[in-house]
C-alpha cells in the first residue's frame, strides 16, 4: 500500500469518525452537544501533516502539542486555554480513560509530570503535534509509544 493510500483510507476512517450522526455527545448535564464537538474535530484533523515546531503556534509557522490543542479551540470554540501541557492538565473535568468521548484531552508524560496532549477523536486514537520531525498526526491510545505514556484526560468547560 502506498502512502497516498494509506493517507486515503486514514481520511476516511477520519472522516467517518466526523460524519453527521456520529458525534453526538452526552454532556455531564445529559444534553447532546454534538455541534461543538464536531468543530473542534474538524479544526484539528484539517490541521493533519502541518509539521511540527517547538513552540508553534498557528498553521502557517507550524504547532507543538499545547500550540495545536490551544489553536484548535481558540479557532473551533473561542475557548482560551493554558499555553502549557501541564497547565491545561489541571482545567477542565477529569475523565477516566474508559469514558473518553471525543473531543477529550488526553496528557501524556514521563515521571509523572504532563508533557505532551492531544485531542481525543474516538476509536482510540488521538490527533497531535507529536515531536521534532513528526507533522500534526493520529495516533493510538492502546498500542505503539503513545500508549505506555499516557496520565491523565480532561474534558474542557464549555464543550
Amino acid at each position: 500500500m502506498t502512502f497516498s493510500d494509506r493517507a486515503l483510507l486514514l481520511a476516511t476512517d477520519l472522516n467517518r469518525l466526523v460524519a453527521p450522526g456520529t458525534m453526538a455527545v452526552l454532556a455531564p448535564n445529559g444534553v447532546v452537544q454534538d455541534g461543538r464537538v464536531k468543530s473542534v474535530l474538524q479544526r484539528a484533523l484539517a490541521l493533519l501533516g502541518t509539521p511540527y515546531r517547538w513552540g508553534g503556534t498557528s498553521p502557517d509557522s507550524g504547532f507543538d502539542c499545547s500550540g495545536l490543542v490551544g489553536y484548535v479551540f481558540r479557532n473551533a470554540l473561542g475557548i482560551e486555554l493554558p499555553r502549557v501541557s501541564r497547565e491545561m492538565a489541571e482545567r477542565g473535568q477529569s475523565i477516566d480513560r474508559a469514558a473518553l468521548n471525543a473531543g477529550d484531552l488526553v496528557f501524556f508524560g514521563r515521571r509523572g509530570r504532563v508533557d505532551h496532549v492531544g485531542i481525543y477523536v474516538g476509536e482510540g486514537r488521538f490527533v497531535h503535534a507529536p515531536r521534532t520531525g513528526k507533522d500534526v498526526m493520529v495516533s493510538s491510545l492502546d498500542t505503539g509509544y503513545w500508549s505506555g505514556k499516557f496520565m491523565s484526560a480532561r474534558r474542557v468547560n464549555g464543550i
